[in-house]
């Protein structure tokens, strides 16, 4: 029979359609690649994107140009401009205020045909590091309230280009899914006088059933209330509020388990796209005990159609306790 959800952070409701009971063979073919052309995150096209905000590179080699192994720079087409002021505004009812942010690329690689799961892990410490490097330096800006990380893999999860890469974005709001946390949270708290997020990992460890893997420092579970197929969380198994407060040597961990959940996603799923997003605490916010920083990624395998839109809701016709039973079992 089919089982209604509720999300114990926002309140929000699934439906676990058991009655579809998809397996990771049933969901078919999706759009991955692009048809290729020219690419600009490429080795020695360094010329025709902005100038590296930050890079890490080899042999003191020069800025904007080869011998580097991770590259940040402004998005070429970006959602907001880093110049002006907001200049908040009201119309009668309808408030607005100038299009202020910054938007960044993070070129993970210059290898055009790798991605996070084929890459050296140290690869991925370094874009790791990079995101927690970005998220300090924007900070400092009194315009931004927020820095939302994320990643589209795969043209159907909404990559323009091929070559691995992520994005920043520096907002003068927080977004409405991370303010909906953060009270969900904080009514947790103040009931319970305990972080949600950690009750969750400390209830996830003990049951062991939507465990997908784990280290010292993280863990990657399937949620309780997935709101799309093979949908993981990767949390720190202690109480953390905010990414960019972490230290190097935890850093190293965090790849480990990223990547290694991202390869058994590959195998399962065969290597489907994907987003992921990094959800953390609002800027001035950082040090609390009811939020909990933590990596939501989620497999692009179905559809959101207009039972969704309409209810608020999501249908998701694969239990999480199956599909984390699928990735523990991969072989990677």
């Amino acid at each position: 029979m089919p089982e209604l959800r509720k999300d114990p952070i926002i309140g929000r409701w699934v439906i676990i359609s058991t009655a579809r009971g998809k397996r990771p063979t049933d969901f078919g073919e999706t759009l991955h690649k692009s048809n290729g052309g020219f690419c600009p995150f490429c080795y020695g096209n360094e010329k025709v994107t902005p100038p590296e905000i930050l890079a890490f590179r080899k042999n003191d080699s020069a800025p904007n140009g080869e011998g580097w192994s991770l590259r940040v720079v402004a998005n070429k087409f970006p959602a907001l401009q880093i110049e002006g002021e907001l200049e908040k505004r009201g119309d009668g009812i309808y408030d607005t205020m100038n299009g202020v942010g910054a938007h960044e690329v993070i070129i993970e690689t210059p290898r055009h045909e790798k991605t996070l799961s084929t890459l050296p892990v140290e690869k991925v410490e370094d874009m790791l590091w990079a995101y927690r490097e970005r998220i300090v330096d924007l900070k400092r800006d009194p315009r931004f309230k927020y820095i939302l990380v994320f990643k589209n893999e795969g043209v159907s999860a909404g990559a323009s280009l091929e070559h691995s890469h992520s994005q920043l974005i520096a907002l003068p709001i927080v977004p409405k899914r991370v303010a909906e946390e953060i009270k969900g949270s904080l009514v947790h708290y103040q009931y319970k006088e305990r972080c949600v997020y950690c009750d969750i990992v400390h209830q996830e460890l003990e049951t062991r059933t939507r465990v997908v893997s784990e280290n010292e420092h993280y863990l990657a579970i399937e949620p309780f209330t997935p709101r799309f197929p093979f949908e993981t969380w990767v949390l720190p198994k202690y109480h953390a509020s905010s990414y960019e407060r972490m230290e190097r040597d935890e850093i190293a961990p965090l790849a480990w388990i990223l990547q290694d959940t991202l390869k058994r996603i590959d195998k399962i799923l065969n290597v489907p796209p994907y987003n992921y997003i990094l959800h953390t605490s609002p800027i001035g916010e950082e040090v609390n005990d009811h939020y909990h920083w933590h990596i939501e990624i989620m497999p692009k395998l179905t559809k959101v159609a207009g039972f969704e839109w309409g209810s608020g809701f999501y249908i998701n016709p694969t239990p999480p306790e199956e599909a984390a039973e699928f990735l523990r079992e991969a072989r990677v």
